[in-house]
């Protein structure tokens, strides 16, 4: 709660916290990008069975395939600057919440903006004339784009995995704060650990249904850290009272 001044209520001469509302929006924005990197992506059909297969059909998408990693550079680009946000928070640096929770988000960015590059890179080189022997796809130009498809995989894997042990560090949180955040925790917790189901082939079906929940954690959290009711949370749970351990 705020007075006219904009001052936290019960907690003296702490005012709204800006850098908790970017974070927010940044939260929001991510989600937004991932949805239409994801969309894109499938749009393109390019994940097939081979490497082969699979550049064919980067080639005839190209444009859109091009979007889904300009999409996904940007909600990794987003990712990154909302870590840094909530690093900033009065939140995490008085020790109410782990700050592990926005390293990792950061870090997850990170990992999503090097797997947008390299689709990116992917769909900037021109069609390759591309040899196939043994199953394997050789060229010059065929190798840069191998390596290319390569680290997309696992950056994109890597980073996803990361923002899931963030989802689980912050329920703990959540649920010590109470309110609202105490009922989302659970499932926080539920969606982080569904995350690392991504490792899976076996799970290939599974991953719309946990990427799905992700991105409504994403739109949950950051509307509420984008209006001030997760900052309020906070506050009326330790006001007064002494930074967690």
């Amino acid at each position: 709660m705020y007075n006219a001044t904009g001052t936290a209520i019960g907690v003296p001469g702490r005012p709204k916290d800006r850098m908790a509302r970017f974070g927010g929006v940044s939260l929001l924005l991510t989600a937004v990008a991932t949805a239409a990197a994801v969309f894109a992506r499938v749009a393109a059909d390019a994940d097939q069975d081979t490497l082969l297969e699979s550049l064919l059909a980067v080639d005839d998408n190209r444009a859109i395939y091009g979007v889904s990693g300009a999409a996904r550079l940007l909600s990794g680009v987003t990712l990154f600057v909302a870590g840094w946000c909530l690093w900033s928070t009065w939140i995490i640096r008085q020790r109410f919440a782990t700050p592990w929770v926005p390293y990792l988000f950061a870090s997850s960015g990170l990992c999503t903006a090097v797997s947008g590059i390299m689709v990116l890179v992917v769909t900037a080189y021109p069609e390759p004339d591309v040899v196939v022997t043994g199953g394997a796809v050789a060229g010059s130009i065929a190798e840069v784009v191998e390596v290319a498809w390569d680290l997309r995989w696992i950056t994109a894997k890597v980073g996803f995995a990361i923002a899931s042990v963030a989802l689980m560090l912050a329920a703990r949180y959540q649920w010590q704060v109470g309110g609202t955040l105490r009922r989302i925790a659970p499932v926080s917790a539920l969606i982080g650990f569904a995350m690392q189901f991504i490792w899976l082939d076996s799970a290939t079906l599974l991953h719309p249904v946990v990427g799905s929940a992700f991105f409504l954690w994403l739109v949950a959290i950051g509307a509420m850290l984008a209006t001030g009711r997760t900052e309020r949370y906070f506050i009326q749970r330790y006001s007064g009272g002494e930074a967690q351990t």
